[in-house]
């Protein structure tokens, strides 16, 4: 019996990317996943796919940026499983370009969704971990917050909050119950060039995931690597990122 086996784990942005390839390799590996997005069709379509091949999966409608969404995608796993023991927080966007763009529709965008869903998780999750004595948040950061670089500013600076978040919660929490893992992605081979709305901006991404991005399953193989480890061992922060990325 793996780590994972028999865990209950939510998943926000799992509609595709490397939230979808967290949600199928962890339900291979025996865990009852409950997938939340923000497109139900999607999502749906993953539930009924990992079901048929022998896995445990339930869809839940989610926007992060509603913080009863996220109180529901909770809710869903204790009333489908029992409890919940892994909530990993990928939802994410990237309304990436100059600050002098001056974006402020986009930046407001991000905050909402890379910092203040985040926060809306732990809102949720965090009671749930308290009740059962054990519980273990996963979010996907970014290298972007590790390297800065021009017309990512904005996007980092949530990264970088969340980051921060994370290692005051992981403080505060050395009782044993909380493990807090932060995940940081380079360029992945997903579909969030798309939320780039500068013309440029959204070309160069496109380019750069075209020509060396790595594959989601690669971040879910991170993500389970944290999860199976034995509940004594936190991994608090793992960098993964294809080798030939500056």
């Amino acid at each position: 019996m793996s780590g994972i086996e028999g865990k209950v784990v939510a998943i926000t942005g799992a509609s595709g990317g490397i939230g979808e390839a967290v949600a199928r390799l962890l339900a291979e590996r025996g865990a009852a996943v409950v997938v939340g997005a923000r497109r139900a069709d999607r999502l749906a379509e993953l539930a009924e796919d990992i079901t048929a091949r022998g896995g445990r999966a339930v869809a839940c409608a989610t926007d992060v940026t509603v913080q009863a969404d996220v109180e529901r995608l909770v809710a869903r796993a204790v009333e489908e499983f029992g409890r919940l023991d892994v909530f990993v927080g990928n939802a994410g966007i990237s309304k990436i370009g100059p600050v002098a763009d001056l974006d402020v529709a986009g930046w407001s965008a991000m905050i909402d969704v890379n910092l203040r869903g985040v926060l809306h998780g732990i809102a949720a999750a965090l009671p749930v971990f308290r009740r059962q004595g054990r519980g273990h948040l996963v979010t996907t950061v970014s290298t972007s917050g590790l390297k800065i670089t021009p017309t990512m500013a904005v996007y980092a600076a949530t990264k970088n909050a969340v980051r921060t978040l994370l290692e005051g919660l992981r403080q505060e929490s050395t009782d044993g119950v909380l493990r807090t893992t932060a995940i940081s992605p380079g360029f992945v081979r997903t579909d969030l060039a798309d939320s780039i709305d500068n013309p440029q901006v959204r070309a160069e991404i496109r380019r750069g995931i075209d020509e060396f991005a790595i594959a989601p399953d690669a971040v879910a193989r991170a993500v389970a690597f944290a999860v199976e480890q034995p509940y004594d061992v936190e991994i608090g922060e793992l960098v993964i990122r294809p080798t030939v990325q500056g």
